[in-house]
Order: structure tokens, then sequence, then C-alpha cells
């Protein structure tokens, strides 16, 4: 039964009416219809450390431990070319496993367990130590692509266990320059951006994925807007949709840290800051990377329904873009 050229209509028509495209159908269902045409999925909404948070002894996970919830993975974005037989991961997370699973259902019919090549933006817990998972404890792969910029592939050949990776050949890295695309098959281009942020062992990068049709801009880790030599709003702009860090709603979400150490842009913030931008523009941004505290997790909350009707979306678990 071929469903996929009508849920494409209706992800197409929502975006054009304003709203959030539909998740289709999840891709942990092998039976899930898969893709046909270029397109990005989301694989995880969740700050580095997941949720349930460990230790964490809030509201927030108390009930996630007891009953954890499978939409709950940590930051990820998938692309396909089904055209090309090929497939990329945006991020090496924790919950790297499970995502990959995912990404290879909505995937050819033929696609391999592991994808065509994996993309990092820095070296943060949740961002590149599902790399692991590829070692010989693991899959013991054979040389899959992992894109880096010059100082995350630095330090991922320097330290261990990352270094046993790159000597036993189970991963090939690929040197990234800021600003100068890669070109992945026909129809994909990923260019990646430099991005203020904490830096102890390598820079941090985000990334615009342009597919034949549509463009894509992926931060999902950045400090505040202003510490950027980049205008946000003029980034938005060159794009169709717009992933960008929202690891916490306000201010007020966290007792025991002190907030200047994790400058992160608030969704308040970055709401006040595109608020006048028009309604189209406001459109394209999904927040993404959303911490455990951050009550934009729960779409029924007056936050996410807040950040909904100022014209903005919260990126959700297998939620379909095509490209």
């Amino acid at each position: 039964m071929k469903l996929y050229p009508i849920l494409l209509l209706l992800v197409c028509f929502a975006c054009s009416e304003g709203q959030a495209p539909p998740a289709l159908p999840t891709a942990e269902d092998p039976v899930n219809e898969r893709l046909a045409t270029p397109a990005l999925i989301v694989l995880g909404t969740v700050q580095d450390a997941g949720a349930p948070h460990i230790g964490c002894l809030k509201a927030c996970c108390r009930d996630l431990f007891a009953h954890p919830d499978p939409n709950l993975k940590v930051v990820a974005l998938g692309v396909v070319d089904p055209e090309n037989q090929a497939s990329y991961l945006f991020e090496a997370t924790p919950d790297m496993t499970g995502q990959l699973n995912m990404l290879k259902n909505w995937g050819p019919a033929a696609a391999p367990e592991l994808p065509t090549g994996i993309f990092l933006t820095h070296a943060h817990i949740g961002h590149y130590t599902g790399l692991m998972y590829l070692g010989k404890e693991a899959i013991n792969a054979t040389q899959v692509p992992v894109f880096a910029m010059p100082r995350m592939k630095f330090f991922l050949e320097n330290n261990g266990p990352w270094s046993q990776l790159v000597a036993q050949q189970n991963i090939a890295l690929q040197e990234l320059t800021s600003d100068t695309p890669v070109t992945l098959t026909p129809n994909l281009t990923v260019v990646p951006i430099l991005v203020p942020h904490r830096d102890e062992f390598s820079e941090t990068v985000g990334y615009r994925i342009s597919g034949p049709h549509k463009k894509v801009l992926f931060i999902p880790d950045i400090d505040k807007w202003e510490k950027w030599d980049r205008d946000i709003a003029a980034e938005i702009a060159q794009v169709d949709y717009a992933f960008i860090d929202a690891t916490f709603f306000d201010g007020a979400e966290l007792n025991n840290r002190d907030m200047a150490d994790i400058p992160h842009p608030f969704i308040v913030e970055s709401m006040a800051r595109f608020q006048d931008l028009p309604t189209a523009e406001k459109n394209k941004v999904y927040f993404i990377h959303l911490n455990h505290t951050n009550p934009g997790l729960r779409p029924a909350s007056d936050q996410a329904r807040q950040v909904v009707a100022n014209g903005f979306h919260i990126a959700r678990m297998n939620e379909v873009f095509p490209l």
C-alpha cells in the first residue's frame, strides 16, 4: 500500500499553511512506508544528557524513570537520498543505536545498517560519543566516513578511546572547512558554519543542508545570539527550515546551576528577537536541543502552546521534511 506520496503532499501543504508538518508513522515500525525522495527526519530533540536526566529528582524526570518515553532521544537529524541510495546522520549521540535503526527504516529498502556518513558539530558528550558503537566492542565498522572540523578531527585522532576507532579504521575522518560546501550526492550539499560555544576540545559548527528544493539550518548548540558574528535572522532568511538551540525555555528552570556558565539563547529570548519577523519567517523556526527541564518538551504545557501561538514550532521526533 503506497501511502508516502499522499503523506508528502500533506507535509508540503501543512508547511505552506503555516503549520508544522505532521509526523509520519514511527520509523521503528519495520512495515513503515519508506521515503521515496530526499528528506530530513528528526531523530532526537533533547539536550546531551537526555531525559530522564541522570540524578534528576524533579517532576520532569520522576515518571520518565518508571515509564521511559521513546520520543525523548538526544538531538540528531537524519537525511536520506533514496535516489542515490544514501543516508547521513547529523550528530553521533548516546542514543545512536536506535537512531540509526530509525534512519535505516526511513531510507532506501536496501540500506545498510550504517549510514553513508556522519556529521559532527562539536566535542560535547551528546554530539559525538555515539561513535563508540562503531568500535570493536560493538559493530566493528569499516571506515564509516565521519565529517568533522580540524580541531574536532585532531581531538578524535589524539585521544582515546576515539583514536582507536581511527587506528583500527572503524571510522574514516573527513576534514571540513567552515563555509566550504561538501557535495554528498547530486541532490545533497552540506556547508559547515562556525558558531560561538564552549570550545574546550573542539570548535563548534552548525550546518546548512541543501536538497534539490529546500534548505535547512541546523544549530543545536550556540551561545547567545549577540555573541555570533552573523545575524541569525539573515541566516533564517536563506533557508526553508531552521532547527535552532532551545536548551532552556527561560532563566528560571535551573535552581542549582549558574546560568551564566551555560549561556544558550533562551526560547523566550529567541522569540523576542524574532517577534518582528514576517509570519513566514517565524514559521521556519523549529526549536531543538531542549534540556530535560524545558517545559517545551511537553506539547500540552503552557510554554509549548505559547511557542506555537507566537508562530514558531518545537521539533518533534519522526517529523519529516522534504528536501
